[in-house]
């Protein structure tokens, strides 16, 4: 009861803050240049504190996870809820990565290919109990997703993802040494964008291959027939149950940040014992250190790099950007033909090079690579040109700033 109790005291007192925050934002930044951006950043970093809001709340030390490290393995919204039915928790569009420590959400790629593998059928894993199929939790999951991207599209990447924050970051460690990002041609910014789908191709097929035992009854691949006590326990995939985890570059960092603040440890999780960038290692791999290096480089030099491919990000823009889902999405950024005069700013300061409040007429400009970080309205310098519509209602719009 004493925890509990201190779990709403400080839930209380972090929605407080918030709201202040979010206020002084709003009052005392006069620069409309600005505003915008400040406040996009602090709800950022909110939302970081809410998708890990374990590492604050506890329990500590709790003997199952001790060789981990002394903070909860999750603190799931929904989980019960759900219970067994759907126990890993709601899925929201971001990359809340299920490797790390303290979370509240669960990233749905995570979900979806463990849903295929190797929980289409075996009821126990990772110290959780399904007690519904994989399809009936892979339904719940796209559905979450599918209403989720059709009330917010992919406002869940522009304010919300944690690996969102941190392309952002090193963009504004870039500015401080003054130097220029890079931008990609069109043609190569579309092939990027198309790519998003590839990848999803990728980690679906793969997916379908390792649980084809399950599924169809015949294994593709010798040692993929789930068991053990983990129900994960499936010869050449026992470490690789989730392909895409494997290169996504949120595993790599939550687990480093989480162990450089002390909540993982990190000779466990590196698995350091068995030699350097150990290539299967559950929760650091060489595959995804390389990758994450390579995508914050990237990110230096390409602002927001890593969502012009992110697959996730490809899921949210598929279920509010593309027909039947765009003609019923609540939330859209909007252009009014009669005050655009083709100044351009809006397309220069797009952090995903997004084109179509350039280049179409006018009326809903909303598209795949938008992310809807309003960065376009806060720099457009004419009075209602474009604007951030919910529901039929604007709850942002362009102002005259010059």
């Amino acid at each position: 009861m004493v925890w509990e109790n201190s779990s709403i005291l400080v839930l209380s007192v972090f929605s407080i803050i918030v709201v202040l925050g979010v206020i002084i934002i709003l009052r005392w930044i006069k620069d409309k240049t600005k505003k915008v951006s400040t406040l996009r950043l602090f709800i950022q970093v909110a939302a970081v504190v809410v998708v890990f809001m374990g590492l604050i709340l506890g329990p500590f030390n709790t003997p199952l996870w001790e060789p981990l490290g002394p903070a909860p393995r999750d603190r799931l919204v929904g989980a019960e809820f759900f219970g067994n039915q759907f126990p890993d928790g709601l899925s929201v569009p971001i990359l809340a990565c299920y490797y790390a420590s303290g979370r509240t959400v669960t990233c749905p790629i995570w979900q979806i290919q463990a849903y295929i593998f190797p929980f289409w059928s075996h009821d126990v894993g990772y110290f959780v109990f399904y007690s519904t199929s994989g399809l009936e939790m892979l339904a719940i999951t796209f559905g979450l997703v599918i209403v989720m991207s059709v009330v917010l599209g992919r406002f869940f990447c522009g304010w919300l993802c944690p690996f969102g924050l941190y392309m952002d970051l090193i963009t504004r460690i870039r500015k401080v040494f003054r130097k220029r990002h890079l931008s990609f041609s069109e043609k190569t910014n579309t092939a990027l964008g198309q790519f998003r789908y590839i990848i999803i191709a990728i980690f679906l097929i793969l997916s379908v291959i390792f649980g084809s035992y399950s599924i169809f009854g015949t294994e593709l691949i010798s040692g993929t027939i789930p068991g053990g006590p983990l129900g994960t326990e499936a010869g050449i995939v026992s470490n690789i149950n989730e392909p895409f985890c494997l290169v996504c570059p949120m595993r790599p960092l939550c687990v480093l940040a989480l162990s450089a603040v002390g909540y993982m440890d990190f000779e466990y999780v590196s698995q350091i014992t068995y030699g350097p960038f150990w290539v299967t290692g559950y929760y650091l791999t060489s595959i995804n250190m390389i990758i994450f290096v390579a995508i914050t480089v990237l990110s230096l030099a390409y602002r927001r790099f890593f969502c012009r491919i992110c697959p996730l990000g490809a899921l949210t823009a598929l279920f509010s950007t593309f027909t039947p889902f765009k003609q019923i999405a609540l939330t859209r950024l909007n252009k009014d033909e009669q005050k655009c005069t083709k100044c351009g700013v809006c397309k220069r300061v797009c952090p995903t090079q997004a084109t179509q409040m350039y280049e179409k007429k006018g009326g809903d400009v909303t598209e795949s690579r938008c992310m809807l970080c309003v960065r376009c309205i806060e720099m457009c310098p004419y009075e209602t040109a474009l604007t951030l519509d919910f529901a039929g209602k604007t709850v942002m719009k362009s102002r005259n700033w010059l």
